[in-house]
């Protein structure tokens, strides 16, 4: 026991070594924390932010060379590689107290630009300086910009909704208001809507008038307790907030890019510096998605407890965590982050948050105007990946989210008026296609002039782009109808958050309205591109959508193609048009039956007489000019003039368009004609129409891979006359 003793107690030279090294170890610690405050000391801008700090109110500022010589100091720190948490506490402090006046304070705030955070007390202390009165109008203006511009780098966010109220007292300082809503609208949780804000805010728009800035946060007021707030939010509002943060936001990316660090990041700030001769285009920067990230840096923990209040997005690293914090999730100030992030995306798809899809339609119609709209001739991003990336990323949320954001839809409408049709043409069509149900009443001046306009002065190229564009918007009204429609009302708008609520009456009238504004433009484009097979092909990639309206997604509605359309088509040079025709004639045949039936069924369910009539008209001229060879005859519904049809000198005419002679399918004719009868040096055709011949060259043609014609002479050729043409073969 001795002996263990002996080796588990250090002996007295080790305990003499050891004493040695802890002497030692304090002595060199206290001599580098002596060097440490000496290179403090000696530091002139340490010393700059003490003068700040213990200056005495009432020096004066005129003629004081050593308060312009710290000031000089700490503005060039502060725009080279910004300034550190306690500096912006000292600075913000020092000029909120008015310690030398008002002169200074102006100065001191614009060159508060935070290196890394900003301290949550700093600003709760400054916020509370505003209630003394005597700071100056413009002064106080200035500051709540500055606090609007740094607002995802407060390290915190709680004690600012602590003090909710005291900040909402000053909503009735006119020239405050605007940016005190701002402010506001960022910190307002549900706990903040609160009656007597409302009648406030209500009682201030009776004087204003309906201001963008009270009617955005009165829309969230509604969103978070719409018990409390009775007063109807139009769907569409133009931005209520302005950029704010012109004066700090060059110099701050500036300072982020010198430093490397990525607080910046967090707020979107992380953008290329343009040169000068482009920043005249392009005054802003928001195509970059800010990142999902926190902003004090802090380590994420490993697992995030669900216990938590509030768990930052930022922390969430895999659907299993989502799924635990489902409703403990602390959203990002800068709301573009969400749009870069899968998880934030989950998040927003399956809880649906209502205030999280506002803020969001805030920054993402922001981004757009700022961009897009008010660039100038937009010089500054014609040629950049920037906005490319941006809208790509745009496209792939639209997607995931299965529909669009009221600020895209609403900038589209104000886009198409000053669009070029070239501009990152396939991203801005494929925004297009996700605008929801527009109503009849405003789809023509929102959507058919502006891409008229387009339409008709543009290559073959964008026109076929467009057609395919509308019917994938065609397609994506249909479907949202087929799942969302209900037995009185149709809200087709679920997926796109909107308030756009419409009967099946005018869902049908919009539905209507697109068939027919697509037909009025391939009629016109056929004409002006010479029948254009490419254009051709997406136009029949339109009416198949539409020709199956009926039972493929429960629209009880039937539109039938123009004679711009069908016409063109059946003439049309290459087989599969013709054939994909004949695809669409037969669906249309099975709609209006089914329709029929329908019909006989419930009162309420009516197809027009005239629908029937026209494709009554269709199938006639279809019949008659590809099997029984009676085109341009006195009876059939296309007529010319005998003179005219003689002069072409065109022999038997009449049968110029039939299976055998059409110009599209005389090549298979002579194919045919070469296998049956190989030892024929002189060819004739009209030998193939004898019966059974003729059997077998349908045959023959629905082999190749025609299926519309073998499906619509199935259903409109009575088998009566094929089999007598079967029984009269075998007679002879």
């Amino acid at each position: 026991m001795a002996t263990q003793l002996n080796l588990s107690e250090p002996s007295d030279s080790d305990q003499s070594s050891a004493s040695d090294q802890s002497v030692s170890s304090r002595s060199s610690s206290r001599v580098a924390e002596k060097k440490k405050g000496k290179s403090e000391a000696e530091d002139p801008f340490v010393l700059s932010i003490k003068y700040f700090s213990r200056v005495e109110a009432g020096t004066p500022v005129h003629g004081n060379d050593e308060v312009e010589r710290h000031l000089v100091l700490v503005e060039t720190v502060a725009y080279r590689k910004g300034l550190p948490p306690e500096a912006i506490s000292v600075l913000l402090e020092f000029a909120m107290s008015l310690r030398m006046g008002t002169s200074l304070c102006a100065r001191v705030l614009k060159c508060l630009i935070p290196a890394t955070v900003v301290p949550q007390e700093a600003v709760v202390r400054a916020v509370v300086w505003l209630g003394v009165g005597k700071i100056p109008m413009s002064t106080q203006v200035l500051f709540i910009k500055w606090v609007l511009t740094m607002f995802d780098m407060i390290d915190g966010k709680d004690q600012l909704r602590a003090i909710y109220g005291f900040i909402f007292s000053f909503v009735t300082e006119e020239n405050l208001c605007p940016f005190i809503c701002h402010l506001l609208y960022l910190l307002t949780i549900k706990e903040s809507v609160r009656v007597f804000r409302v009648r406030k805010l209500l009682e201030l728009q009776s004087k204003l008038g309906r201001q963008p800035f009270l009617m955005h946060l009165l829309s969230l007021y509604k969103v978070l307790c719409p018990e409390l707030v009775t007063l109807s939010i139009p769907s569409r509002m133009r931005s209520g907030f302005r950029n704010h943060n012109s004066t700090w936001k060059s110099t701050l990316m500036g300072v982020q890019k010198r430093n490397g660090s990525q607080a910046a990041s967090s707020i979107g700030l992380a953008f290329t510096i343009k040169d000068k001769a482009s920043s005249r285009k392009r005054k802003h920067g928001h195509l970059q998605l800010p990142a999902l990230s926190s902003v004090v840096n802090k380590q994420p923990q490993s697992e995030p407890s669900s216990s938590r209040k509030l768990v930052p997005l930022v922390q969430l690293h895999s659907f299993a965590q989502l799924l635990e914090n489902m409703h403990h999730i602390e959203l990002p100030a800068q709301m573009g982050s969400l749009l870069g992030s899968s998880l934030a995306l989950q998040y927003l798809d399956f809880v649906q948050d209502e205030s999280a899809l506002l803020r969001l339609n805030f920054w993402l119609g922001y981004a757009l105007y700022e961009e897009f709209l008010f660039c100038g001739d937009g010089g500054g991003f014609q040629n950049s990946d920037e906005a490319l990336q941006f809208l790509n990323k745009l496209l792939s949320t639209e997607n995931f989210l299965q529909g669009g954001f009221t600020s895209s839809e609403a900038f589209l409408y104000k886009f198409l008026t000053v669009w070029d049709g070239s501009l990152l043409r396939p991203q801005i069509l494929a925004l297009l296609s996700n605008i929801p149900v527009v109503p009849s009443s405003q789809i023509g001046r929102l959507l058919f002039e502006p891409l008229m306009q387009l339409f008709f002065t543009s290559s073959v190229f964008f026109k076929c782009g467009l057609v395919e564009c509308l019917n994938s918007m065609l397609l994506k009204w249909l479907t949202w109808h087929s799942v969302y429609a209900l037995e009185d009302d149709l809200d087709i708008s679920l997926k796109s958050y909107t308030s756009i609520n419409m009967t099946l009456s005018g869902f049908k009238d919009s539905v209507m309205d697109l068939v027919h504004f697509v037909g009025q433009l391939a009629s016109v484009g056929l004409q002006l591109e010479g029948c254009h097979s490419l254009l051709l092909s997406f136009t029949l990639d339109f009416y198949e959508t539409v020709c199956d309206m009926f039972l493929k997604y429960g629209l009880p509605l039937v539109v039938m193609p123009p004679p711009g359309v069908f016409y063109p088509t059946l003439f049309a040079t290459d087989p599969i048009s013709v054939d994909r025709l004949a695809y669409i004639m037969y669906r249309y045949k099975v709609n209006l039956a089914s329709a029929k039936s329908q019909e006989k069924l419930t009162e309420a369910f009516h197809i027009s007489s005239q629908t029937f009539h026209e494709f009554n008209r269709y199938v006639v001229v279809m019949v008659n000019s590809l099997w029984n060879s009676r085109m341009f005859k006195p009876d059939m519904d296309l007529k010319l003039r005998e003179e005219l049809l003689l002069k072409s000198s065109v022999p038997q005419y009449w049968a110029s368009f039939d299976l055998i002679h059409h110009p599209a399918l005389m090549s298979y004719a002579v194919d045919f004609h070469q296998k049956c009868w190989p030892e024929r040096k002189d060819m004739d055709l009209n030998s193939i129409k004898d019966s059974k011949p003729w059997i077998w060259y349908l045959e023959y043609l629905f082999t190749q891979g025609y299926d519309g014609f073998k499906l619509f002479f199935q259903s409109n050729i009575s088998q009566k006359s094929v089999a007598d043409d079967e029984q009269d073969e075998s007679l002879s």
